[in-house]
């Protein structure tokens, strides 16, 4: 009996993979479509690249001011909304 379940136990786990990896197959973009989402990714406008570049220059600059200093950051802005 132990044998019967754990072969239908097996088929079920085989089955469910089946299932999951068919489902991924028919939701996943086709090479066409890879190829169109590429192109319209935000780091293919070099524009919009710099406006990256230069917003995480400024957090980096927020960042290491923030880890040089001793006061409580989070602390200094949450007062000052309340």
């Amino acid at each position: 009996m132990s044998g019967l379940r754990a072969m239908l136990y097996s088929i079920g786990c085989i089955g469910v993979l089946g299932i999951g990896y068919g489902m991924w197959v028919l939701i996943s973009p086709d090479e066409d479509r890879r190829k169109e989402m590429l192109v319209n990714l935000p780091e293919a406008n070099p524009v919009r690249m710099e406006e990256s570049r230069k917003r995480n220059v400024l957090m980096m600059q927020v960042l290491k001011e923030a880890a040089e200093t001793n006061d409580n950051v989070a602390q200094g802005f949450w007062g000052r909304s309340r």
